[in-house]
């Protein structure tokens, strides 16, 4: 993103879940740059009053933190009242909060599934449904999920994990075509490996599997990529920020691929 969109969400109110981390600390620091007020929901509360200080320290925007399991609709309708209570309807809602889990198809079992399934595709389900009645009524808005190049391509050991981006990208696709001409786009975002939380839990499967060390398992990784590295969270943060902009509108029903070439 260039200097000059900084501001451009001043007054807006995003919520980001899986904010305390990863590319979900990433997301908010990008939408503070831009101005907007956050509101970062996750399970860990420690992580998230880090970035909650981090960003009031280094932005003049309103932030706070409210702890959530996004797969539990009570506790995210109590979750989205405080948050509307203490910054106002949301205008920007980034489902980034995500469960991966790697395992043969043949031992993966139902409770995984249903884990996985549950964080990727229903807790975007859920803070949808939170968001969008004031969304609409105001005709303007917009989400963003965060899914993965595995909701586009098949990799192995992951069934799970792509099953359930596959059907987030889907959601985004028909959500947004119903939302068409309200003023709220819907979109999401693809990373590639991204050097996460989540590709060292990979890095560590990898090394357990295979005997490969931390820098073989991070090289093949990184292979899948064109430009042979792992996405940095703050690229993908961007992308984001910038589907976020009033500017965007026209914008809505895509999966934005930053992988490197990976996916075309």
């Amino acid at each position: 993103m260039t200097s000059g969109t900084a501001g451009a969400l001043h007054g807006q109110h995003a919520v980001v879940t899986g904010g305390g981390r990863g590319i979900g600390a990433a997301i908010a620091t990008e939408l503070a740059r831009l101005g907007a007020n956050l509101t970062l929901m996750g399970r860990d509360a420690a992580t998230l009053d880090a970035v909650v200080v981090a960003l009031r320290a280094g932005y003049a925007v309103g932030v706070q933190a409210v702890t959530v399991d996004v797969t539990e609709t009570m506790l995210v309708e109590r979750a989205f009242e405080a948050a509307v209570g203490q910054a106002g309807p949301v205008t920007i809602m980034v489902n980034n909060a995500g469960a991966a889990y790697s395992a043969p198809f043949s031992r993966t079992h139902l409770d995984r599934w249903r884990e996985v399934l549950d964080v990727n595709l229903l807790g975007a389900v859920l803070c949808a449904t939170q968001v969008l009645p004031s969304m609409t009524a105001s005709s303007y808005g917009r989400i963003v999920n965060v899914a993965s190049t595995a909701g586009l391509r098949g990799y192995r050991y992951v069934t799970a994990y792509s099953a359930a981006k596959h059907a987030l990208i889907g959601l985004t696709r028909s959500l947004a075509l119903e939302l068409a001409t309200t003023g709220v786009t819907v979109n999401a975002v693809c990373p590639g490996f991204t050097d996460t939380d989540l590709t060292a839990d990979a890095v560590a499967t990898i090394m357990r599997s295979t005997g490969r060390s931390a820098e073989e398992a991070r090289a093949e990784l990184a292979s899948y990529n064109p430009q042979r590295r792992l996405i940095q969270p703050d690229e993908v943060a961007q992308a984001v920020g910038w589907l976020c902009l009033p500017a965007s509108r026209a914008i809505t029903g895509q999966a934005i691929v930053v992988a490197g070439g990976e996916v075309m």
